[in-house]
């Protein structure tokens, strides 16, 4: 009989949320070129399509993700499955590096250095495109009033790579059962986490320059905007751990959902020291500040 086969890998029963999950996404992309376009009769700035989708997106990610859970708790995920899982992860955070790889690509093909002391231009990635940015005799573009490095971003810095610190100490201490330390320093981390997002909302207020008005504003905020949403969904994924922790059903031994969010805040800390030297520090160096 098929049902007494012994083996180390779960078969998933039939599930519906792939399918919920790709009509969802249908109903959020479709509601976000309505809000942007308009579209099937609704003008632009509808903002409902959009909002069903992004609430349907979440009750996929909830459902789907408290079933991945319980089989965890019931003894699906073997060795050999965690392995698997574990290259899943790592899969998807080389898939978000490639999205960062977008945004720094596109931050240096609108780059132009120009020494005036010796003559020398380099012309970006794109000889063509950048022949027509040949206007700007610096990056960032004349006029831009780019933020202090050594301030408010470093303050950012420091918080964003204590809380990799906190994190990695929350991750030692379930891995030798001392859960109350688990604890405190996971919930130290989180507090980490929103203070960063905090501190870059009010980084925000003080921006010179906007997401339209110039190349760098757009790239500026592409890049930061785009971690610092990482950072609010990393943050819900150590918060979502830490009430897994309180409700007992992580272990010493059984911890994958939060080995997997510790990697995923430490991917995160990474990204932002690139920000901080290329998007931060170099066009403040070179504008001579």
């Amino acid at each position: 009989m098929a049902e007494d086969v012994k083996h180390d890998y779960h078969l998933v029963n039939p599930s519906p949320w792939p399918l919920i999950g790709s009509i969802a996404v249908l109903v959020l992309t479709v509601g976000g070129v309505i809000y942007m376009k308009g579209l099937f009769g609704l003008e632009q700035g509808t903002m409902w399509p959009m909002l069903l989708g992004f609430a349907l997106v979440i009750y996929t990610m909830f459902g789907w993700w408290r079933e991945v859970i319980k089989e965890g708790q019931i003894g699906d995920h073997t060795p050999v499955v965690e392995i698997g899982l574990k290259y899943g992860m790592v899969l998807f955070i080389a898939s978000e590096v490639m999205f960062f790889a977008a945004w720094f690509w596109s931050f240096f093909e609108f780059t132009i250095w120009h020494d005036a002391r010796v003559g020398a231009t380099y012309d970006s990635l794109n000889p063509v495109f950048a022949e027509g940015l040949s206007r700007f005799a610096q990056w960032p573009p004349v006029g831009v009033e780019t933020f202090d490095p050594f301030h408010l971003p470093l303050m950012n810095t420091l918080v964003l790579l204590l809380s990799g610190t906190t994190v990695t100490a929350a991750h030692h201490a379930l891995q030798h059962g001392k859960m109350e330390n688990a604890k405190f320093m996971l919930l130290l981390t989180i507090i980490l986490g929103v203070g960063f997002t905090g501190l870059q909302v009010l980084e925000y207020t003080h921006a010179q320059f906007t997401f339209d008005g110039t190349l760098y504003g757009s790239a500026f905020f592409m890049a930061t905007g785009f971690h610092g949403a990482h950072v609010v969904i990393g943050t819900i994924f150590l918060a979502i751990c830490l009430l897994r922790m309180y409700a007992g059903n992580m272990t010493q031994k059984k911890h994958l959902g939060f080995e997997f969010a510790a990697w995923y805040w430490h991917f995160v800390d990474v990204v932002w020291l690139f920000l901080f030297a290329f998007v931060y520090v170099l066009p403040h160096l070179t504008l001579g500040h």
